[in-house]
């Protein structure tokens, strides 16, 4: 994470500061990381997104105080033939998200496996945040909430359900990460206790 801050006309340094963020998404495709990231960044939702080729990258900026956390949302695509890839995402990342379909046990198994990797391969300061989306989809479940809560308690994940479709938990999703443990716990901030009135009044997209 970096910071830098800002002039006033007088020479004095301000109080704001902005951290850039890398996060990186990871999980099976059509489990909604794209959807997810969609309705954080701009608020929407498409019924029928396409799946990306390669990587997307996108921004979002939340404030905090006097600082500004800026979010590089580098959403990496799941099919197996791009798997090779992701190494150049998750590497340096601050923080992942390994996202699964509550509807579909194979897309949970797989999402251990991404958690096995960034384990043992990205840095060990990494938060890994464990999100089962598709919770609109609640009377299709095949995942237990309680197995994946019990899963991430194991592995020192935090853990949420989500909906991109009905934007259920997806703010929190992201806020919540702490940033002061992936920044070596210099600084800790949790995002989930901004409100959206301050958001609004000192971000932009």
């Amino acid at each position: 994470m970096t910071s830098r801050s800002t002039a006033r006309p007088n020479g004095q340094p301000q109080a704001s500061k902005i951290f850039q963020f890398k996060l990186v998404l990871l999980g099976e495709s059509a489990v909604g990381k794209s959807s997810l990231v969609l309705r954080f960044v701009k608020g929407q939702f498409h019924e029928y997104q396409e799946s990306i080729t390669g990587v997307a990258f996108l921004t979002q900026s939340v404030c905090l105080d006097d600082t500004t956390v800026k979010f590089e949302i580098w959403d990496t695509a799941g099919q197996e033939r791009y798997h090779s890839l992701a190494p150049m995402y998750y590497r340096g990342a601050q923080a992942a998200i390994v996202v699964y379909d509550i509807t579909n046990q194979e897309t949970f198994a797989q999402a251990k496996t991404w958690v096995k990797e960034l384990q043992r391969r990205a840095s060990p300061s990494i938060v890994i945040v464990l999100a089962g989306n598709k919770a609109d989809l609640a009377n299709k479940r095949m995942v237990e909430y309680e197995e994946a809560q019990a899963y991430a308690d194991d592995n020192s994940l935090l853990f949420m359900e989500t909906s991109a479709k009905t934007a259920m938990n997806v703010n929190d999703l992201f806020r919540a990460i702490n940033l002061g443990g992936a920044a070596g716990r210099s600084r800790s901030v949790d995002l989930h206790e901004q409100s959206q009135q301050n958001k609004r009044q000192c971000c932009s997209n």
